[in-house]
């Protein structure tokens, strides 16, 4: 029984609870006895005397014992548990031995809850997908290379499936050649699967890993070549598009293409153009289809309504008759002048799904607007995106005013809050084609960002100027700005010395690299995306990507989790207002920087990657400078050899003589790239393994994923079956 205020002053005598009443009424002033009058309510409920105020305090003690005990019965169970409770369950069914991984994106709570399934199943190649996807919260498929040897058929045991001559007219043989999901035969390779030399054997087992995730991006703007030519990525990119991953739902199922977050090839698109393009109406009534209906991977809106079969059509049309899939590369003529694309349609609405391409028939009026929705690769959740950032949010700082597309202007609500503070939200993911001023009064707090689970687009063509008085603080969440760049001026517009105290940018991407030219905003060239003249104030930057940085040594920077890109490695991607002037002081943690560096500081450098060039485009002595030697830390990092800073500790290279082979190898190192900034599975383990808790240096730091294979390598002596070997290899 739960004992709130109520029913503990109710316990006391009728007597004590009139004198308390009535000696808490003697101590309200005339102005609280008026406002008591106009309560429809028991005005004496609203009293509190001297008793009433002590029993108060006691129900609130009462309350945090009453929730402590109801969490210690949850403790009991792997699903209602706290996370620190979880390792204490694993230790009472034997699952032990793990490495802890200290971040709050990843638990082993789904691995010790089927620990038992497990051992029920132990040494098949179901359990143990289902184990590598426990234990290290990747998606996997386990392959059995047995089945796969091209072998002598053995008449009694007859396995029509394993042919030594693959069929070349089989498109979705051939498709899934040389990926996780090869179904063809192949001769025996002796050498070792754990070294990751050999695959097809007898005794050999391939654990395949996906390392990027699939997230989206529902009913955006696609980016206008032309008026039939539209591409998905809003920025007009060239982005492959990934599929929506179905869950399993039986230990017992091994993993499909379905069911992993992969790239869509044309060939399976448009094999399986129902299953990838539409949406999901399973399981709905039909009143309700279109209201609730999930996406799937990939749906197209032309003029606000999505390109789907219409049921009362005349004749009935398919969406084979609505869509076609074809590769849309570029067309050049023999003067190597791009012309176009190949393979434009005359009837049917084309995608490529490869270079993430639409373009509209000939046949058909061009449309007036287009939106798709779709999937995209990535490492982790950082830059902006759909995913929930609610945690984020600044809480009671003001007003929310909330802004969309026809609705309202952000210019508008930034000067409604100017003197009084609060939040500036945005509720969808179009197009703002404003360049606003954000003017903060002394001491108030403005925060401009997108809603959770939107990311809005701002391009701009200019600066964003923030002005702000004395102790004042802005917050940039969830946004997305193409062009122009972010300026802290030292004089404000009204001919005052900027006082803005704090600055953070969370979840943001400021887009490295030159701009495209979107609607009415021309392209713009490669430029700093935030300039910080005004002296004393602190930038935070956290989970996000930006261009280079142009920083008054007066002010701070202080970057976690985040990539610093200016575009290439002898670019300058954080310096002074002027490129020989060194920039303010540098805290940086668990970040990756492409491109040179001049800091009048080094405060701290920890767990991160410098990626910089030697060539003297300007006259530094070193790619990473630091100006004061004798302050700072720099740990676990990699800096190019020939960097001044302060003494170093435990930093790569630890000599000239490995310097070239302990060098950080990327997937990519173009933003929008699936890949981008992600360190290859080639890379030195003295990078991949060498940070401060031997998880990696740079951004993706926070995955822990030497620590995820190990683990699953702890677990895989336990459950693969004797005599077999396994290798684990990524996919992503």
């Amino acid at each position: 029984m739960s004992f709130d205020l109520k029913k503990l002053y109710e316990l006391l005598p009728a007597l004590y609870r009139i004198r308390d009443t009535r000696l808490g009424t003697s101590l309200l002033t005339g102005e609280q006895k008026a406002q008591l009058e106009n309560f429809s309510a028991d005005p004496d409920a609203l009293v509190y005397g001297p008793l009433k105020s002590l029993l108060s305090v006691i129900a609130e003690q009462i309350a945090v014992l009453d929730e402590n005990l109801e969490q210690l019965y949850d403790d009991q169970f792997i699903e209602t548990c706290a996370e620190w409770a979880v390792s204490y369950i694993g230790e009472l069914v034997g699952t032990r031995g793990l490495i802890p991984l200290k971040t709050g994106t990843f638990s082993q709570r789904s691995e010790v809850a089927n620990t038992i399934a497990y051992r029920r199943r132990k040494g098949t190649a179901s359990v143990i997908e289902q184990l590598a996807r426990d234990v290290t919260g990747w998606n996997a498929n386990v392959v059995e290379y047995f089945q796969l040897l091209a072998t002598t058929q053995y008449l009694n045991h007859l396995r029509p499936q394993n042919l030594s001559a693959s069929p070349v007219r089989d498109w979705e043989l051939l498709e899934y050649a040389n990926t996780p999901f090869d179904k063809m035969a192949h001769t025996a390779d002796v050498r070792r699967i754990e070294k990751k030399r050999g695959k097809y054997n007898i005794k050999n087992i391939g654990i395949y890993l996906w390392r990027l995730n699939s997230y989206s991006l529902t009913k955006v703007p696609a980016y206008k070549v032309d008026e039939r030519r539209y591409l998905f990525d809003p920025l007009g990119k060239n982005k492959p598009l990934y599929n929506l991953p179905e869950t399993e739902d039986k230990i017992t199922h091994l993993a499909t293409p379905l069911n992993v977050p992969m790239p869509i090839s044309r060939r399976v698109l448009a094999g399986y153009l129902e299953v990838y393009y539409g949406q999901d109406t399973t399981g709905l009534p039909v009143t309700e289809a279109d209201d609730q209906a999930a996406d799937k991977s990939i749906l197209l809106y032309k003029d606000g309504d999505p390109v789907l079969p219409q049921p009362a059509a005349l004749p009935p049309k398919k969406l084979e008759d609505l869509i076609t899939v074809c590769n849309l590369r570029d067309v050049y003529d023999s003067s190597q002048v791009l012309t176009g694309w190949a393979h434009q349609p005359q009837n049917k609405i084309a995608i490529d799904p490869v270079l993430g391409r639409i373009a509209f028939p000939a046949s058909q009026p061009p449309p007036g607007t287009v939106h798709t929705t779709f999937y995209y690769g990535f490492s982790t959740e950082m830059g902006g995106g759909e995913y929930s950032r609610a945690t984020t949010f600044t809480q009671g700082i003001g007003e929310i005013i909330k802004v969309s597309a026809g609705n309202g202007t952000i210019q508008a609500a930034l000067d409604q809050l100017a003197s009084t503070g609060g939040v500036v939200e945005i509720e969808d993911g179009e197009y703002y084609f404003e360049t606003p001023l954000i003017r903060v009064k002394k001491g108030l707090t403005i925060e401009l960002r997108a809603a959770d689970e939107c990311r809005p687009v701002l391009v701009l063509d200019g600066e964003i100027l923030v002005e702000a008085e004395e102790n004042a603080t802005v917050i940039l969440n969830g946004l997305l700005l193409s062009g122009g760049r972010t300026r802290l001026p030292l004089i404000t517009g009204t001919g005052q010395q900027n006082g803005l105290q704090r600055l953070r940018l969370v979840h943001c991407t400021l887009l490295p690299g030159p701009s495209p030219r979107i609607g009415p905003v021309a392209a713009q060239p490669v430029q700093p995306r935030l300039v910080v003249e005004s002296p004393d104030t602190s930038i935070e930057i956290e989970k996000t990507i930006t261009g280079a940085m142009r920083v008054f040594d007066g002010a701070k920077v202080i970057v976690g989790n985040s990539i610093i890109d200016a575009g290439e490695e002898t670019a300058i991607a954080y310096a002074g207002l002027s490129v020989e002037e060194p920039g303010g002081t540098l805290h940086i943690t668990n970040s990756t920087t492409i491109g040179k560096v001049y800091t009048m500081l080094m405060e701290l450098a920890s767990n991160s990657v410098f990626m910089a060039g030697d060539a003297h485009i300007v006259s530094w002595p070193a790619p990473v400078l630091a100006l004061r030697l004798q302050q700072g830390c720099v740990r676990f990092s990699y800096f190019p050899p020939g960097s001044r800073l302060p003494r170093p500790y435990h930093c790569q290279p630890v000599s000239l003589t490995i310097a070239d082979r302990v060098r950080p190898l990327f997937t990519s190192l173009t933003y929008g790239d699936p890949g981008y900034c992600q360190l290859h599975r080639n890379c030195a383990a003295e990078i991949s393994q060498g940070a401060d808790d031997e998880a990696e240096m740079g951004v993706f730091h926070d995955l822990f994923q030497p620590q995820r294979e190990a683990n699953l390598r702890t677990r895989l002596d336990e459950y693969l079956r004797f005599g077999l070997e396994a290798g684990i290899f990524y996919a992503s």
